[in-house]
């Protein structure tokens, strides 16, 4: 009986690299499909004229769908996982992208962004609980493996302008099925995987107690899960006007070309992957609360001082600031799965979905505010924004959300 136990103690600590690695691969996909929409803006804005705001509008569908629906669908998968709808919702976003490649109206746009959006909303909860069930006791790495894979695909946006839709235009974004239809088979194979879990004794729901008014939450976890949400949003509103506008702040005020400006939002976003990568690594060894505290105020200063640097002094700088404010990316997904250990894909879904959704509504009010000003000031609004990190030190350390969430 013990040794039989054991075993099963040792399965739990074996961190599965294979599924992480493709898990990892699939959400680079994903989130690719997703980076074609901010890719195109320069070309909608030229050939289609599109206001600030209706670029704002694009970023708003698209984020609240990939975003907020995550949590219900997290909420759904924790009650009934349903391994094959990580293929499913890579299917649905091949279909928004088809529909994105051909449109040449703004509504039919928005549209196609919504399928788009879904079918991210269906990967992203099952994708974090795949990498959740495959850690091991290697919680930090791989969620920063999982993380990373989403993050360099976003990252890929400017590369997809330079070099892709400067020559090519809206219709090459049809190039992309290639892409989504490799990320299926991988997806199959992770989902047969994900289905093998299930019915095993680790992962199976069955032989265990089920409370029908689900387990007590200790206040001070709800109240470090509002907190940790907030802070989310901040650096999501921050990530966005990045991505969405700091482009055209590089065109306006140092009279860069479009395909030379998304170079310098690559570096930024890049160094965003690299900060992804190392950030769940450092959390396992120095907490992740401090880590979070770290990436936001330790990039502060750095973005306070954007806004009024020389060209010359860009690229370090923004190198830094997508390295340090990144690198808690997924510390605080696993930070929040560890406040609510039972409710993995919903609380994924939160952080990684309806926080970073919020940032949507940060894409539109920015967009509006550069027609109403201009982009320089949406520049320095933007750079207070990772000032809110001070509030890090109100969340409970790593030692105290233990205690509170030990009989859970």
């Amino acid at each position: 009986m013990n040794n039989a136990l054991t075993s099963k103690q040792q399965t739990q600590l074996t961190t599965v690299y294979g599924v992480l690695y493709a898990i990892s691969g699939s959400h680079l996909i994903n989130d690719s499909i997703q980076s074609v929409v901010p890719a195109m803006n320069p070309i909608f804005e030229q050939h289609l004229h599109l206001s600030f705001a209706q670029i704002g509008w694009i970023a708003f569908v698209l984020n609240m769908t990939a975003s907020v629906m995550q949590p219900v669908f997290g909420y759904f998968a924790d009650r009934k996982a349903t391994p094959f709808l990580l293929p499913a919702g890579m299917f649905v976003s091949t279909l928004g992208l088809i529909g994105f490649a051909l449109s040449s109206h703004f509504y039919m746009i928005l549209a196609s962004v919504f399928f788009i959006g879904i079918g991210s909303a269906v990967f992203h909860p099952e994708g974090s609980r795949v990498a959740y069930m495959a850690a091991g006791s290697k919680r930090g790495l791989a969620q920063s493996i999982y993380q990373v894979g989403g993050n360099f695909g976003q990252s890929l946006a400017p590369i997809f302008t330079a070099f892709i839709f400067v020559p090519l235009g809206q219709k090459g974004a049809l190039a992309f099925i290639a892409i989504t239809t490799v990320g299926i088979i991988m997806l199959m194979f992770v989902s047969k995987w994900y289905k093998a879990q299930l019915q095993t004794a680790a992962f199976s729901r069955k032989g265990k107690t089920v409370h029908k008014n689900g387990y007590p939450i200790h206040p001070k976890i709800k109240v470090a899960i509002a907190l940790l949400v907030f802070l989310v949003f901040a650096r999501s509103w921050y990530v966005a006007g990045i991505n969405n506008f700091y482009q055209f702040y590089l065109m306006e005020d140092y009279g860069l070309t479009v395909r030379h400006a998304q170079l310098y939002v690559f570096i930024f976003m890049f160094a965003g992957v690299l900060g992804t990568f190392f950030g769940g690594p450092l959390a396992d060894r120095f907490g992740r609360r401090n880590i979070l505290s770290l990436s936001m105020i330790g990039a502060a200063p750095l973005t306070l001082a954007l806004p009024y640097v020389p060209l010359s002094f860009i690229i370090p700088i923004f190198f830094l600031i997508g390295f340090i404010l990144l690198s808690s990316f997924s510390v605080a997904v696993v930070y929040a799965q560890e406040l609510l250990p039972k409710k993995v894909g919903m609380v994924s879904g939160l952080i990684v979905g309806l926080a970073f959704g919020m940032g949507a509504v940060g894409a539109v009010a920015l967009g509006m505010l550069a027609d109403l000003y201009n982009i320089k000031f949406v520049m320095i609004l933007c750079s207070l924004l990772p000032l809110a990190g001070i509030f890090t030190w109100l969340l409970p350390s790593d030692d105290r959300v233990r205690e509170l969430t030990k009989h859970v």
